[in-house]
């Protein structure tokens, strides 16, 4: 098992959640590194805390219902306790880089600026910057109203609705038909949009690729990229392997530079034709544990950075390796087929390596290094033998108040300073 080991002494480590694939994947590499780790999160039962690396955790406000609580909290825990980087490992960091020049007076985060940042987490906004820079993505129609949309979307099918600010695989529709144009209108009403932005998208039959990237001050510093080669619950990868794409580094380069990036971008895409077309982009780093297993150390890059250390731009890591998220397995083989002889038949492939998972690697609950990893996993297991139909229910709890939603998004934007 890789681990991120680049800073030359051990660090003391908080993350800004702990409820998130991502902050679990990042735990294990830093734990394993010998670094000291505490998260907050507002629930005490969140995912991360099922690790034998976390030394503390702190019960703390919602960033989607309580933003402005959420920032006091942090601010006087970071003012209470050293700690030498904080990682906003989830769209916290729009709300840190808003305030980073007094988070800096207490520890070291990377993150660019505000606006940049906005720019990144906003759909429609990021299509414009791909638009400008002359960045490939899929048709794409951005529309200011529920209404517009559901106008420009009848009759046209398949197709991909997104809600402007969404996280997590939330807010994103594939609409195919009829009855599931209707479904996604539903939700879209329900999440409160105001005068957000809609994108109408069509559809590309293509495989699905994530690009994690680390940047310095607009400079690309270390690259890693994987395919999706199973889908798990609410469209994330549970199975994936590395790949090697030079025209994206090409383009993520270009990208960093337009906005300063600094600190961590990912970047999903259509790998189509030989060529990216780019869907969206996430403005952290996702789940860093299938570069570090390719030998592409994002998160020592990413503390580096924090720090202000110096550092080189990173080579890239293996390509063919292949890893996997069994959760996700789980989760996905139960949402898609909805039966425990499905379940018994992907739980038997994983235990034995066999058919695709051949050669493939744990990423998210590591057992072997982290027995804690195996209470979830093994909850998850038991919920779905019992009942397929649970993982609806269980996919959803990652929704949690640890993430962001527009409500938040203008609390931050008009009140905090």
């Amino acid at each position: 098992m890789a681990s991120a080991s680049r800073p030359t002494k051990p660090l003391r480590v908080l993350l800004s959640e702990g409820g998130s694939t991502s902050a679990r994947e990042t735990i294990t590499l830093l734990g394993l590194a010998g670094h000291h780790v505490e998260i907050c999160d507002p629930s005490p039962r969140c995912f991360g805390r099922m690790s034998r690396f976390v030394r503390a955790f702190h019960r703390c406000p919602g960033l989607r219902s309580d933003p402005l609580g959420y920032l006091s909290f942090v601010e006087e825990l970071l003012a209470r306790r050293p700690f030498d980087v904080l990682l906003p490992i989830h769209e916290q960091g729009l709300l840190f880089a808003k305030v980073q020049h007094r988070l800096r007076q207490h520890t070291a985060l990377a993150l660019p600026s505000f606006a940049s940042y906005r720019t990144a987490l906003d759909k429609a906004t990021f299509s414009a910057v791909l638009s400008e820079l002359g960045l490939p993505q899929p048709v794409t129609t951005i529309v200011d109203s529920l209404a517009a949309a559901r106008t420009h979307a009848v009759g046209e099918a398949p197709l991909v609705i997104k809600a402007a600010i969404g996280t997590a695989s939330r807010g994103v529709w594939l609409v195919r038909n009829a009855d599931q144009r209707a479904a996604a209108f539903a939700e879209l009403d329900q999440l409160n949009l105001g005068d957000g932005q809609i994108l109408l998208q069509q559809w590309v039959d293509a495989p699905v690729e994530h690009a994690q990237a680390v940047f310095r001050d607009g400079e690309l510093l270390a690259l890693h990229g994987y395919q999706r080669l199973i889908e798990g619950a609410g469209g994330g990868p549970a199975l994936k392997q590395s790949v090697r794409r030079d025209l994206v580094r090409t383009d993520l380069a270009r990208l960093g530079r337009h906005l300063g990036w600094h600190g961590a971008m990912s970047l999903d895409y259509l790998w189509h034709n030989e060529t990216a077309l780019y869907i969206d982009c996430n403005p952290r780093l996702v789940e860093p544990m299938s570069a570090a297993l390719a030998g592409c150390d994002l998160l020592g890059a990413l503390l580096q950075v924090s720090l202000g250390e110096a550092s080189v731009p990173l080579a890239p890591g293996r390509e063919g390796v292949r890893s996997h998220l069994a959760m996700q397995v789980l989760l996905g083989a139960a949402q898609r087929e909805g039966s425990r002889r499905a379940l018994l038949r992907e739980m038997r492939s994983l235990l034995t390596a066999g058919g695709r998972y051949h050669g493939s690697v744990e990423e998210l609950t590591p057992v072997r290094h982290d027995w804690l990893s195996a209470v979830p996993l093994t909850a998850t297991a038991l919920l779905l033998l019992t009942q397929p139909r649970l993982a609806e229910t269980l996919a959803a709890k990652g929704w949690g108040e640890h993430l962001l939603d527009t409500d938040a998004l203008r609390t931050i934007e008009r009140d905090v300073r």
